[in-house]
């Protein structure tokens, strides 16, 4: 199995001015390469320019720009210019499905922030012995860079890249591991149904609250943002008031990400030290997260009716503040790691059906916390009902497709 790890690095001066011209030098790589795609597309009657071509003429780049372009490592710029491939790819798959294509653009050096090294040991070199606090990447043209190493690195390093988030540097190391041991086995089923008054409700009617970071800071970001808006579109750019404004926006931003991922990683080692088997609703958060479609008038043109975009547009801020996509792609990979089983369920009628007597209405739901079953009187929590569906679904799809 792939496992990643992330670390804080420490470089230097000289290091932090390398490392924002490598990211610099990637991004321009990138631009150009995207520019040659438009421009044989539009121009040589619509001619498209792939990976292979764009590859074999790194060569001929190193060796004209051997400033910019010809000290840095031949295989992180192969990953750049695949990964315009990737974005070029994903481009065709969503126009034939259909979707919003979303053409590649341009990437300003402040939003291009991560170079990749396929290999380790082809133009960087992850140095560190186990237990050691302080480990060292090297990278060509920018030396040996410290590292907080705040766990030991398992198995062997397979890819390394380097991120940029604020004025913090990264080091994300990728290593191949053999499969670990699953945790002893508990006896214990469960399952869960995610939601915003209550972040999760189990099947043993047990409940973990909502932190909303999101909405508990709030207060200072738009603080922050309201300063950060007071420096003129076009003037004071780059000035020290306005990167300290920038910085305190951003510091703000990933201090709530870090609460984020540190309430969903507690939350998914509890249920998986916990129970052998957990179910969910498998939820399509991207759909629900939409704004509502907006509705036109007939009788004004160029008008419309009210369609509820406020109240909706509350709800969405409220599903992304709780982080349930960030959460589920955690536990199922806490899950895969202890040997523990994650099932996903359609979520339709899961808390309108009775767990009593299996009747199915939305009367059945008269609030948002209170389930009352018109049929047998069955009364409970809302959630919690949800979550025994939730986990009755779950048993029945592993008992129908056994591993």
């Amino acid at each position: 199995m792939i496992r990643a790890y992330k670390f804080l690095m420490r470089p230097t001066v000289g290091q932090t001015i390398a490392l924002g011209e490598m990211l610099r030098d990637h991004c321009s790589l990138y631009n150009g390469a995207l520019q040659e795609r438009r421009d044989a597309y539009r121009h040589v009657s619509k001619t498209s320019v792939k990976y292979g071509q764009q590859s074999a003429q790194l060569k001929e780049i190193r060796a004209f720009d051997p400033e910019r372009q010809g000290r840095w490592s031949f295989s992180s710029q192969q990953a750049t210019l695949r990964r315009l491939d990737k974005a070029f790819q994903a481009f065709f798959r969503r126009v034939k499905a259909g979707e919003k294509s979303g053409y590649p653009r341009f990437r300003g050096v402040n939003w291009f922030d991560t170079v990749d090294f396929p290999k380790d040991g082809d133009g960087c070199r992850w140095d560190s012995t186990p237990h050691d606090p302080v480990a060292r990447v090297r990278f060509q043209g920018v030396g040996h860079v410290k590292v907080n190493q705040h766990r030991p690195v398992v198995g062997k390093v397979k890819t390394v890249s380097i991120k940029r988030e604020g004025r913090r540097w990264y080091v994300v190391l990728t290593a191949e591991q053999t499969e670990p041991e699953p945790l002893p086995r508990t006896g214990s089923v469960v399952g869960i149904d995610l939601g915003i008054a209550d972040f999760l409700a189990d099947s043993n009617g047990a409940f973990v609250p909502n932190p909303r970071h999101g909405r508990k800071a709030a207060a200072k970001l738009e603080s922050a943002q309201r300063a950060l808006s007071k420096f003129p579109v076009r003037r004071d750019r780059r000035t020290n008031n306005h990167q300290r404004a920038v910085q305190r926006v951003a510091d703000l931003h990933r201090k709530v990400r870090r609460q984020r991922l540190d309430h969903a990683h507690k939350t998914a080692l509890d249920l998986v030290r916990e129970h052998d088997f957990i179910a969910h609703e498998d939820l399509k958060i991207r759909n629900m997260v939409k704004a509502p479609t907006p509705k036109p008038d007939p009788d004004q043109p160029g008008a419309f009716l009210p369609n509820g975009a406020a109240a909706k547009a509350g709800l969405n801020h409220s599903i992304s503040d709780a982080g349930w996509g960030v959460f589920l792609t955690i536990l199922h990979a806490k899950a895969e790691s202890a040997g523990r089983e994650v099932i996903a369920v359609d979520p339709r009628n899961t808390s309108r059906t009775c767990p009593e007597c299996g009747h199915i209405s939305a009367e059945n739901r008269p609030t948002q916390e209170k389930f009352h079953c018109v049929s047998c009187g069955h009364s409970a929590h809302a959630d919690t009902v949800g979550a025994l569906n939730v986990l009755r679904a779950g048993l029945v799809r592993r008992d129908a497709n056994p591993a």
